[in-house]
């Protein structure tokens, strides 16, 4: 059998590598960075990591023209993909960050800037629990230890059915994400350890169970 390949999205805004260890860590597969088309084509999934501001993620993209064929087959062919941090704002129908920026409008929902109170800092930066808001997604493994790690300053407000996941920090706010084929994670799986680990086997698993059940149908 084949091995799963897994295209992380190379477009200059991200942690390439240490996303690329961490998968490493939890499963034999494919791994390719790359911007190529032909390459984001050819995978069974997609990981689209960011690390920066909006804006300046935006116009990588379309500098190296990956809007069109991201489009084509998150959205048209239905392939999976998982955005982290940045990544996962950019999933979204703009950003107020800096300036007003249309995002990729896979998921409905704007990121703004956190408003936290209580004279909490800003970046958020550190560990924080998360509140699961579904009976049933990929993360059922968590049990007591729900602590994974953030740096933002912004987050996504989007309507509950898509939340998968939340975080107190002052106010509620999104930590993950979900809507069909396409995940998101605010914070970092890569740096969040043994939970971080067991997100990114969790999503790839759910990935393989979901091209099975393709498969079977």
């Amino acid at each position: 059998m084949n091995k799963m390949k897994i295209v992380i999205i190379d477009y200059d805004m991200g942690n390439v590598r240490s996303i690329e260890n961490s998968i490493n860590h939890v499963g034999d597969y494919d791994i390719e960075i790359t911007n190529n088309p032909s390459s984001i084509e050819s995978a069974h999934c997609l990981i689209l990591p960011g690390v920066g501001a909006f804006p300046d993620a935006m116009k990588k993209l379309r500098e190296k023209n990956l809007v069109e064929v991201l489009d084509n087959e998150v959205i048209k062919k239905n392939k999976p993909v998982l955005g982290i941090c940045l990544g996962m704002q950019l999933l979204f129908d703009s950003s107020e960050e800096i300036e007003p920026t249309a995002g990729l409008g896979w998921i409905p929902g704007k990121v703004e800037y956190m408003k936290p109170g209580k004279a909490l800092r800003i970046p958020h930066v550190g560990w924080n629990s998360l509140i699961l808001k579904k009976e049933q997604s990929i993360f059922d493994y968590l049990n007591e230890d729900k602590d994974f790690y953030f740096v933002h300053s912004l987050w996504v407000n989007c309507p509950e059915k898509y939340k998968l996941a939340t975080f107190e920090y002052g106010v509620e706010m999104t930590a993950s994400v979900q809507k069909g084929n396409v995940v998101g994670m605010q914070f970092h799986p890569e740096k969040s350890q043994k939970n971080g680990l067991a997100a990114m086997k969790s999503f790839l698993d759910w990935v393989q169970a979901k091209q099975q059940g393709e498969r079977d149908a």
